[in-house]
């Protein structure tokens, strides 16, 4: 046994010491110690079974026909070798085998040893500081702009700023941070990124079973948008039930008697999530539908999907845009066309990403300072992925303490984030007009406030 698999194999043996023990007496501070520790532990296999995953694939390489090492084993590709050694799915193997290639050191044709296509990922991969979802999006975006020659020292930069963020944020804001700088080192790609995944977009409708017609298909990120809106509108909190049947109506009603010895009657949507989706997305389909069969009058907006997009970029047709609660950008070309087709409303933003000054002497923000909040803030500004229309606009200075219902003293927060926020020792305030967030001493002893909300547009510069 070689040192590697000896290594390994005692990691194994104390790893399954571990698996057994409960943690349900352990104190609050040390299970999330734990979580933390654990987490760096699977970083490293995550990197190991990339750098395998790799190796195999090199080793099985088409140029080595017969000779290669999945054909000597008797599988046709290395995608096939790994399902079969380790039993995940070919999803999983394939996505292996794209970033050990990509973290690897590679072989010029030559025979010399080449360093690894990312070597910054690399490098804080097999450290254990980055995990596999937010380097493979760090990947996936700075490879497409390296595609389209994008300048090197301006990749290295991104690659050295990604793996910075991906250092204290999540991977999902770390693959939107990648998306933004993709855009930003490839202005002209957009478009023809978009016309590809435009080229893939599909919907097909199966055969019946059970009397329950199964449909699936794939959206390019403008219609992904529009019906993200829709959904998003029915399931808002508070939001009036929309699309019932006569039959949901029933179920939902309830009649109670108050106080008074007045019959009251209340309505709850008895339907699962899906199911409000469903009934939304036929109920506009029949919309539509109707509306077409009384041409030409125009069609009713059921849904408004908010695009932002640099100024400079709308009037020059190039650049990217972006769609509310979607993550793939848009180009300027299909921004402009929205706004030709279902109207638009400039909301203007500072070089800092603030919006300009909404100032109304009244307490609730208005419909117009709640949509410039939510092209700022891009939805609850804790970042827990609640779309704007699931927020509540939110004062920074309490209104009764003073603070103006201005755009420069208002939040959006997600229900549940803004009674957090109000319970919590956390502590929000502006800065030029963006919203930074500090933690209590007990949690950060350095005392550093953190921006957060993210105007995708202008993030990077």
């Amino acid at each position: 046994m070689d040192e590697i698999t000896h290594l390994i194999a005692q990691a194994e043996a104390l790893l399954a010491k571990v698996a057994p023990v409960a943690l349900t007496g352990v104190d609050d501070q040390t299970v999330c110690t734990i979580m933390v520790r654990l987490e760096k532990l699977g970083r490293l296999v995550d990197a190991l079974r990339a750098t395998s995953a790799g190796e195999i694939s090199d080793r099985s390489r088409h140029e080595l026909g017969s000779e290669g090492l999945s054909y000597r084993l008797g599988h046709r590709r290395p995608v096939h070798l790994i399902e079969h050694l380790t039993r995940v799915s070919q999803a999983e193997a394939a996505r292996r085998i794209r970033l050990g290639a990509a973290v690897r050191p590679r072989l010029a044709l030559d025979g010399r040893q080449l360093p690894a296509a990312f070597p910054i990922v690399a490098a804080a991969l097999t450290a254990g500081q980055l995990g596999v979802d937010a380097a493979a999006g760090i990947i996936r975006c700075l490879g497409q702009a390296a595609e389209r020659h994008a300048n090197m020292d301006d990749l290295d930069a991104a690659e050295q700023s990604l793996v910075d963020t991906a250092a204290v944020e999540p991977a999902d804001i770390v693959d939107l941070h990648a998306r933004v700088w993709r855009e930003a080192l490839d202005p002209d790609g957009a478009e023809p990124r978009e016309e590809v995944l435009r080229s893939r977009r599909r919907f097909s409708l199966g055969r019946e079973v059970e009397g329950m017609t199964p449909f699936s298909g794939a959206l390019d990120p403008a219609s992904a948008a529009l019906l993200r809106a829709a959904f998003s509108d029915a399931s808002a909190p508070g939001a009036t039930p929309r699309f019932l049947s006569e039959e949901d109506i029933a179920r939902g009603t309830q009649t109670s008697t108050n106080d008074d010895g007045q019959e009251v009657v209340t309505m709850r949507d008895p339907r699962t999530r899906e199911q409000r989706q469903h009934d939304v997305f036929v109920g506009l389909l029949t919309a539509g539908i109707r509306a077409s069969e009384r041409a030409p009058a125009g069609m009713r907006s059921l849904a408004t999907v908010m695009a932002v997009i640099q100024l400079k970029d709308l009037e020059s047709g190039t650049g990217a845009g972006w769609l509310d609660d979607v993550a793939e950008p848009v180009s300027a070309v299909t921004v402009g066309r929205m706004a030709c087709d279902g109207g638009h409303q400039k909301i203007m933003l500072g070089a800092d990403g603030e919006v300009l000054h909404l100032g109304r002497p009244e307490r609730l923000f208005s419909t117009a300072q709640r949509k410039a909040l939510a092209v700022r803030d891009g939805g609850c500004v804790i970042n827990c992925g609640a779309p704007p229309g699931w927020c509540d606009a939110h004062h920074v200075t309490e209104y009764e303490a003073g603070g103006e219902t201005n755009i420069d003293n208002g939040v959006l927060l997600c229900g549940t984030h803004h009674t957090w926020l109000h319970a919590s020792g956390f502590t929000l305030k502006m800065v030029n007009g963006k919203p930074w967030l500090l933690a209590p001493p007990w949690l950060d002893p350095a005392q550093k406030w953190k921006p957060v909300g993210y105007t995708r547009a202008t993030m990077a510069g």
